[in-house]
């Protein structure tokens, strides 16, 4: 089964502050409890093929993770694939930006969800617990952008 989980929010900074909070995906522990570690590679500034390489735990579960960023165009939009091979991928995830008045930003986070064997039964809860997270996880990148 495959999927799509997506969550919006608006958060009191300019654009370009939102856009370069996340285009550096070091900062996604701030927000996703789930991401133990992560890397970026090369350590240089984010563009079209920077990798992004995390350790992260869910339902329990400890694996590896590699995203490779696929269209990044500040400071509107951000897209990565996952490249690791897991039970459970996101072949296609994103960031949009939407400018807003008063110096704020909309965002709209999303992830697809993929099984892969075993993976095709577990893709289905994943969904589901995404799905069910996604406010809160909106709520989350809010308030770690504007405590950054």
């Amino acid at each position: 089964m495959a999927g799509q989980f997506e969550a919006s929010v608006e958060i009191d900074r300019p654009i370009e502050e939102v856009f370069a909070f996340l285009a550096d995906g070091r900062n996604d522990p701030s927000f996703s409890p789930r991401v133990q570690r992560i890397e970026r590679s090369p350590d240089e500034p984010t563009q079209v093929g920077t990798v992004f390489r995390s350790t992260v735990k869910d339902a329990g579960v400890t694996t590896g993770r590699a995203f490779r960023i696929s269209e990044f165009q500040a400071p509107h939009r951000i897209r990565w694939a996952e490249v690791s091979e897991n039970l459970v991928t996101v072949p296609e995830g994103g960031y949009d930006l939407e400018e807003l008045p008063g110096a704020r930003t909309r965002v709209r986070i999303f992830n697809v969800l993929e099984g892969h064997g075993f993976g095709k039964l577990l893709a289905g809860f994943a969904l589901r617990a995404a799905r069910k997270d996604a406010p809160a996880f909106g709520r989350r990148i809010k308030a770690a952008v504007e405590a950054s």
